[in-house]
């Protein structure tokens, strides 16, 4: 009996997995193995290119022509974007679309080592792991697509192509554009240092340009007949950072000086600075905004000068949808932790060292469910747009070691390897799994979209854009 007992205790999980996973998840998980070798080399493709807002000419394509290779419809340059693309299966409801990102940032270039040092000095890199985004993304598109191509499942899939998430926000006039019009449920992920389905919502930001224009004048001989855009521009910045002390705790301002003069003789007739103002509610960042425009048009009273200022864009904080969250956590907690060999554990704590971090290499457990915060920290997306259009179910995967400085080389470092090409596989799977149960359950998506229906409210989405993409701004 004593032999036995430990036996039958070692079948309980097995059982258990057994019956909690079906044909049908087994099919999808299936499906990211087969194309798995397809996907890793369509990630390290678009890491070798590292394109930049706008410019993922060849990344998009590596992405678009594998979604029609593998019988997905594609339809390119959509919203007026020529790298924006769509690529659907299926007919009917439910419709459920999905997000992959595929932008790199500047001056990242990182070569798969744990110490920085870069492939080219000063050119981009995938410092948010946005290689690994699409791609991931794509084949749980692909393994949903391959279920109703067998008549498993109705209902439509639709993966979106989304550019420029770094820099103008491409989501924003895609929304716009009505690409999710006829979307039930949205599913989005992000490349992260740790696992968890997502619920907790991020900054709202404005984002916009300041050029001021004075009279240019010879710096020593006679400065009396120059106005100069440089003095309002420190002017401006002196008012914002003033102004720092007196904005809520949750809310940002911080700025860019694209120009600031091009010689130390002459009295600059032009300047330019970019310039972004984020909170948690777009409600107080608005009000922060007004404010810090009037700085403008006062350093330009100052110095004598004009001013002009032009909004980039402007995106929503994401609004938080627990009952997909929850869906989303059952698959991570069948799927399980993943798994590093000794050889990614060394790399992992490597790059921490590197960075003056804790050597405790990675973080993949499977944490339960977080309570949603009030007021998060962390950073902004244009996903937030999408989810206050649709309801929108979010993923982190763990592509990287713990504390790892976000937007930096040691991400880019992680991303090309197996150790981010394990977290885009895993990310690929859990996704698949999460957008097969509400295939199956109309009960789900139903319920998915009323929550999204209660914590929007009244609210009326309104795109903080003015004009079309700021396309050739690049």
């Amino acid at each position: 009996m004593k032999k036995t007992v430990p036996f039958l205790l070692l079948l309980v999980p097995l059982m258990l997995f057994s019956q909690k996973m079906g044909k049908n998840k087994k099919a999808v998980l299936a499906s990211v193995e087969k194309h798995k070798e397809h996907l890793i080399q369509l990630s390290d493709s678009i890491w070798t290119l590292a394109e930049i807002a706008f410019e993922e000419s060849q990344s998009s394509e590596v992405l678009a022509s594998y979604a029609e290779k593998n019988g997905l419809k594609v339809t390119r340059g959509v919203a007026n974007i020529p790298t924006a693309f769509t690529a659907t299966y299926g007919s009917g409801k439910p419709v459920i679309s999905i997000l992959g990102e595929f932008d790199a940032l500047p001056g990242l270039s990182q070569k798969t080592v744990p110490v920085k040092n870069p492939i080219i000095e000063g050119a981009p890199g995938h410092g948010c792991g946005h290689n690994l985004f699409g791609a991931a993304s794509l084949g749980s598109a692909i393994a949903i697509k391959e279920l109703i191509e067998t008549g498993k499942i109705k209902g439509t899939v639709k993966f979106l192509g989304t550019p420029a998430e770094e820099k103008y926000f491409a989501k924003v006039w895609m929304v716009e554009a009505g690409l999710w019009d006829d979307v039930d449920v949205n599913i989005s992920w992000h490349p992260g240092a740790n696992t968890e389905a997502d619920v907790q919502s991020g900054l709202s930001l404005i984002d916009f340009i300041v050029e001021f224009y004075g009279q240019a004048a010879h710096a020593s001989a006679d400065p009396w007949n120059g106005r100069s855009a440089s003095d309002a521009l420190e002017l401006y910045t002196t008012g914002m950072n003033y102004y720092r002390e007196h904005i809520k705790p949750t809310s940002r301002i911080h700025y860019h000086i694209q120009d600031g003069g091009q010689v130390v003789n002459v009295v600059p007739d032009y300047s330019k600075i970019w310039v972004r103002v984020r909170d948690p509610k777009r409600e107080v960042m608005l009000p922060t905004y007004e404010q810090v425009k009037k700085m403008a048009e006062g350093a330009a009273i100052m110095a004598n000068v004009e001013y002009k200022i032009s909004l980039v864009s402007g995106i929503y904080e994401m609004l938080v949808n627990r009952s997909g969250g929850e869906i989303m956590q059952r698959n991570l907690e069948l799927l399980g932790p993943i798994t590093y060999t000794d050889e990614e554990t060394t790399f992992g704590k490597a790059i921490q060292k590197a960075t003056g971090k804790p050597e405790v290499g990675m973080d993949s457990k499977i944490n339960p469910l977080r309570e949603t915060q009030e007021l998060p920290g962390g950073g902004s997306t244009d996903v937030g747009d999408v989810s206050w259009n649709v309801a929108n179910i979010n993923l982190s995967v763990t592509t990287a070691p713990k504390d790892t400085p976000w937007h930096s080389w040691a991400v880019v470092a992680c991303g090309g390897m197996s150790i981010g090409h394990k977290g885009m596989i895993y990310a690929s799977k859990a996704m698949a799994m999460t957008m097969l149960d509400l295939f199956e359950s109309p009960k789900l998506v139903e319920k998915v979209k009323e929550e999204f229906r209660t914590r929007k409210g009244d609210v009326v989405y309104e795109a903080m854009i003015d004009g079309p993409p700021p396309i050739s701004e690049n």
